[in-house]
């Protein structure tokens, strides 16, 4: 007889004490709270953050920084405090039942809840609110003004006579063409050939012509412009509340200092003759600018910081019919009657074969006196009197790609919008085409005003990241005021970024991996920056067969002849002059005591880091975990250091006072909101999850051991909250290459992408323990067993450990270790295996299809560790593989493969699901229909925490199985029946 448990609904007690605390189960999940969007006011006196759920309706939270305020508003998302530290402005959703409700009833978009918008005044009680509101903005350094963008209005008259005449008229047309469309279709095996032909040789179709015009006549008379029409758009004063309404905007934005409010309308639906306008609103005069009458599209509005200057690409001159629509680069600058042609595909420094492009980016210097802009291909005009049932489709792949053909269907839209970064001078009138398809990268500082700009390529060279990951780079000197172009690097194989430019554009600096050091270039001479450092500045703990990375760059000091640098632990000035020795600027006591140090930059508009002033940094001690907060100004800390039992997240500064925000966390307490201002006591502003004390919870501590190569190792141990030392436990093992680091992370209930849920268990009284695994090159299953195995035996000492009863769990990498020791142990008595690769040799030559890449550099070069081809080392590539090994398990096996999975192929679930079933052993598949290689859907998530809680209690506390672990689910009950229920 079977007897359905409801999962959700169960009450669970313990069966020694009445009194103990309940355990977590799956119906926690939801309302489990996390600090979302947070920001301080700029005189730090105001803080506004959300309070979010998983699932249901979050909180928006005002509150003064001296606590004497608090105000919890209601679903409130997206607030902005204004410059001026007066206001909150925020939208307010509908209540998520609501919301839920009106899909569920699959009502039209324009009648499902909308959001709100709500301004408070800062200090008071009062909330204003308007609704049915799309979004809102305020400018982004000034203050008094915001502008906010309804919704469509609902109709609330019936349609009068006339109205419902032309809704029938439409209609009746509408249907006139479908049937036009299935006379078509039905007549398909009668052609009626004219003896016309298209460009490619072939008759042209009269019925297809015909079909064209219907869809075309359909597109341009029925749906018409309605569909682009704007909608209204309000203007509000903080001050004195007057309100201004623009009606039919589809676009609009603020300058940066607040002076201007560019907008574009589209033309009247209802009215022919109406036309589209772009308008430049000066809110200092209360006085519109009309910038461009008429036209079919305007694109990548920008202005100028002081909003005198705006620029726009538009197409203005297309017929509808049209293939080609050639858009160009539009500029007005106050003063000027209206907008005029400032570039086009004629223009002077524009190649033929260029136009301007509609899809790049358009910016301003920060001077305003040069304003990038992007150019693209000519369009290729489709033919469309080719019949779709006679067109080839066909992916031809070369070896004299680039890219794999693979790469390039992955890369598709963004290849379509490709296109090339091209500056205008406005001082000398002068266009610069930069980047190119032989030069595709280029870059220079944020402001834009200096003449240097870096370009990088790797064309030509690009084959050879299907083995090896990444590719040999050029790189180049660009000088906007002359115009010159000059190899600087040739065959990079290392790492150079925008922030390594500096900010006058003195110098060009990069990471060659090869040397394991930073090259400078100052437009003569290049020097080997840090080869006088007698420390690693890479990655010495690197265990994969590749050159090890670099531990980046802070930035630059004062002076622009400085670059602050990374070791593992510490900070270097590097003089990028060569002239004089690196200085260790945190004198050496992050090495000497094993602590990190890292700048947290807070001021976004920063250039230069001001020695002089207290610049804050994160540091974490690397042996305890702990982790705090500190100053350094010059080369000196402040501040000492005072290790936390914490992690800290993103601290944030107030623009003009010393007062900082950020969450502070560990396993016990949620990330709670904090604030500190210098000399004071940090003030806790949240607590969240008041909840989980009711919940028995759990401890997290670290735990040493020594492998079976005489290594000694750390992971984390994570312990029931009423942890009894003369009881045994069932204990799980959960890694992923190293974790310890994350000994004081809160762990939230949650129904995760496919990895172990591990607050969950532990509440529910299982041990996990998660080591951290070092790598030997070419044997990463045998580094698994020496680590996982060890730790799992050197656990099973302790009597309060159930050594009969241990499971393992991984995802992804974690999968295939998983896969890999049960063929190489039988201590486990279950094991879970979250997108396993089964077998190395057919996974070898594979696509990760999310991105098309081929899978070889894996295997040679990163994560998979081989250091070697298949041909050149085979027996390394069976020796790591499951799949050869399927006749020594004993374990039963859960394997997760989703049909959609981008990085590992579905099918090497199947290969190992296959090979088990032949050998007779227990496993079972769970595969997600259009999931990836980590789970998306929130219910898929839910669904997999079940059936994991299920599986483990199963085998590891003697629970009974449900019955898609007896029986399974047949594909004729899928969707009806989940076989979630216990099997009696």
């Amino acid at each position: 007889m079977r007897t359905i448990t409801f999962l959700f609904l169960s009450i669970l007690v313990s069966s020694n004490a009445f009194s103990q605390k309940p355990v977590l189960d799956h119906t926690v999940y939801d309302g489990w709270q996390s600090i979302g969007s947070k920001q301080i006011s700029n005189d730090g006196k105001w803080i506004v953050y959300n309070i979010n759920v998983q699932e249901g309706d979050d909180e928006l939270v005002i509150q003064s920084a001296d606590t004497s305020y608090k105000k919890i508003i209601a679903r409130g998302y997206n607030a902005s405090i204004t410059e001026d530290n007066r206001f909150a402005i925020f939208m307010i959703k509908p209540t998520f039942k609501d919301s839920k409700d009106a899909k569920i009833k699959k009502k039209k978009p324009d009648d499902q809840p909308k959001d709100s918008l709500a301004i408070i005044e800062l200090g008071k009680d009062s909330i204003w609110k308007k609704e049915r509101v799309k979004s809102f903005k305020t400018p982004e350094k000034s203050f008094g003004w915001v502008a906010y963008q309804l919704e469509k209005m609902k109709p609330v008259a019936p349609k009068n006579k006339e109205e419902k005449k032309l809704d029938f008229v439409k209609d009746s047309l509408r249907k006139v063409i479908d049937s036009l469309k299935n006379i078509i279709e039905l007549e398909k095996g009668v052609k009626n050939k004219t003896g016309k032909k298209n460009k490619n040789g072939q008759p042209v179709d009269i019925e297809q012509q015909l079909a064209n015009t219907i869809t075309d006549f359909a597109d341009d008379e029925i749906s018409g412009s309605a569909t682009d029409a704007g909608t209204d758009l309000v203007l509000r004063n903080l001050s004195t509340v007057k309100e201004d309404t623009f009606s039919l905007v589809k676009e609009y934005f603020f300058n940066k200092d607040g002076g201007r409010l560019l907008m574009e309308q589209s033309p009247d639906p209802k009215d022919s003759l109406s036309k589209s306008f772009v308008i430049l609103f000066d809110l200092n005069r209360m006085i519109a600018d009309t910038l461009s009458r008429g036209g079919n599209d305007f694109k990548n509005f920008t202005l100028s910081d002081d909003g005198s200057q705006v620029a726009y690409v538009a197409e203005r001159d297309a017929k509808p019919k049209e293939l080609v629509k050639l858009y160009k680069l539009w500029y007005f600058k106050s003063g000027m009657d209206s907008a005029v042609t400032l570039v086009d595909k004629n223009s002077a420094g524009i190649a033929k074969d260029l136009t301007i492009s509609e899809n790049a980016r358009i910016k301003f210097s920060k001077s305003g006196m040069r304003l990038q802009f992007g150019t693209a291909p000519m369009p290729v005009p489709k033919d469309t009197t080719l019949l779709e049932m006679d067109l080839v489709k066909v992916d031809v792949w070369n070896y004299k790609n680039d890219y794999l053909q693979s790469v390039q269907l992955e890369r598709l839209k963004s290849d379509l919008k490709k296109n090339y970064l091209a500056v205008y001078d406005f001082d000398n009138k002068k266009i610069t085409q930069l980047e190119s398809e032989e030069i595709p990268n280029v870059f220079t500082t944020d402001d834009g005003d200096i003449d240097t700009y870096v370009g990088v390529t790797d064309f030509g060279r690009r084959t050879e990241s299907q083995w090896t990951g990444s590719t040999k780079k050029d790189i180049y000197r660009f000088n906007l005021k002359d115009g010159s172009k000059k190899l600087i690097k040739k065959n990079l194989e290392g790492y150079v970024a925008s922030s390594m430019l500096s900010p006058t554009g003195k110098y060009i600096v990069w990471y060659d991996s090869k040397s394991k050091n930073y090259f400078a270039e100052d437009g003569s001479q290049v020097k080997n920056i840090t080869s006088k450092i007698t420390v690693p500045i890479f990655d010495e703990d690197n265990d994969q067969p590749n050159y090890p990375s670099p531990h980046g760059t802070m930035g630059w000091l004062n002076g622009d002849d400085a670059l602050l640098i990374y070791d593992k632990y510490d900070i270097w000035k590097v003089d990028v002059t060569g002239k004089q020795l690196s200085v260790n600027y945190t004198n050496g006591m992050g090495r000497k005591n094993k602590v990190t140090y890292r700048y947290i930059r807070v001021d976004p508009d920063e250039k230069f880091i001001n020695s002089d002033k207290e610049n804050l940094i994160s540091v974490f001690d690397n042996t305890t975990k702990k982790a705090g907060l500190a100053f350094l100004q010059n080369n000196k800390l402040l501040n000492v250091f005072v290790e936390q039992p914490f992690s800290f997240g993103s601290p944030e500064k107030a623009k003009n006072s010393e007062v900082f925000i950020y969450t502070k966390e560990n396993y016990q307490h949620s990330p709670d909101l904090y604030t500190y201002e210098k000399g004071k006591e940090e003030i806790q502003f949240s607590e969240i999850n008041p909840q989980q004390s009711k919940y028995n919870w759990g401890t997290a501590e670290l735990y040493s051991w020594k492998t079976f190569s005489g290594k000694t190792s750390t992971g984390i141990l994570y312990k029931p909250e009423n942890f009894d030392a003369n009881k045994k436990y069932p204990m799980i093992l959960y890694f992923y290459e190293k974790l310890s680091d994350g000994l004081y992370k809160y762990i939230a209930p949650s129904p995760t992408p496919s990895r172990l849920n591990i607050s969950f268990f532990v509440s529910r009284g299982y041990l996990v323990f998660t080591p951290d695994i070092s790598y030997t090159i070419g044997h990463p299953a045998k580094s698994a067993y020496d680590y996982v195995v060890s730790a799992t035996k050197d656990l099973m000492k302790n009597k309060w450990v159930d050594a009969a009863n241990v499971g393992i769990q991984g995802q992804s990498w974690g999968g295939i270790q998983v896969a890999q020791l049960i063929t190489m142990t039988n201590i486990y008595k279950a094991a879970w295996a979250g997108a396993p690769v089964a077998n190395m040799t057919s996974a070898y030559g594979g696509i990760r299809w999310q991105g098309g890449v081929n899978r070889q550099f894996q295997y040679e070069k990163t994560q998979s560790r081989i250091g070697a081809t298949l041909w050149e080392k085979p027996e390394l590539y069976i020796e790591n593989s499951p799949l050869f090994h399927l006749p020594n398990v004993k374990t039963p096996l859960v394997i997760m493969a989703n049909d959609a999975d981008g990085a590992v192929p579905w099918y090497q679930g199947i290969e190992l699901f296959t090979g088990m079933v032949r050998l007779g052993k227990k496993v079972w598949m769970l595969t997600y229909n259009g999931e990836a290689h980590n789970l998306v859907q929130r219910k898929n998530k839910k669904d997999i925490q079940i059936r994991e809680q299920q599986y483990f209690d199963w085998l590891l506390k003697g629970a009974k199985p449900p019955r898609w672990i007896t029986e399974g689910v047949p594909a004729v009950k899928k969707g009806i029946d989940w076989g979630l229920e216990i099997d009696e």
